[in-house]
């Protein structure tokens, strides 16, 4: 079965800017972020990836945004990091810190779960499910050195985004700062609440 092919509800350049906006005028108790599944099945069917009718750097800039808008009531608790970055070069097309606090910490879990979704094409929470979070398992599957593992995460929170019509993950989407699953489950809650 092909996977959906989602569109932006509103194409309004600015709208995520705008809603990151409002979040910060308006900083009232955070909405929780709804879990993901626990089973590597489950992930697969409905929460691995996204495939988008376009990706562009403004598909990226609203992304960036909107991500930043849903996690800025959780900033004074849990700042984190969003990193929006193409998966051909991996050039990067969003990036912020959402809150103080951040740490260059949050940049290594940034590179190390763009790094496995490039490398292994799904998302870092699949790969938490299906390995049941066991790194050495993991390391141990794809014969790595601890040195080579290292440069590898299993924890949630990297989503590879899809184009209709191309061959490959064409930009992967990062949050790190939350819980393994919040940082999953924000990636998800805010492209099913803003594609459809």
């Amino acid at each position: 079965m092909a996977p959906q092919t989602l569109t932006r509800r509103d194409k309004t350049p600015g709208v995520g800017l705008q809603a990151a906006l409002a979040a910060a005028s308006n900083q009232g108790k955070p909405a929780a972020i709804p879990s993901p599944p626990e089973t590597a099945d489950e992930v697969k069917e409905v929460c691995d990836s996204f495939t988008l009718d376009s990706f562009t750097a403004e598909d990226a800039w609203e992304l960036g945004h909107l991500l930043y808008a849903r996690l800025l009531p959780f900033s004074s608790q849990k700042p984190t990091l969003i990193s929006i970055s193409l998966a051909n070069s991996s050039q990067v097309l969003f990036q912020c810190a959402v809150g103080s606090g951040t740490m260059p910490d949050n940049e290594l879990w940034v590179q190390r779960k763009r790094n496995s979704v490039l490398r292994f094409g799904s998302s870092t929470w699949l790969l938490h499910c299906k390995y049941n979070a066991d790194e050495e398992a993991f390391r141990a599957k794809f014969g790595m050195s601890q040195e080579q593992a290292s440069k590898y995460a299993i924890h949630g929170g990297a989503v590879p985004i899809k184009v209709k019509g191309v061959e490959g993950i064409v930009a992967v989407v990062i949050v790190s700062g939350l819980k393994q699953h919040e940082d999953h489950g924000v990636i998800v809650d805010v492209i099913r609440n803003n594609w459809h």
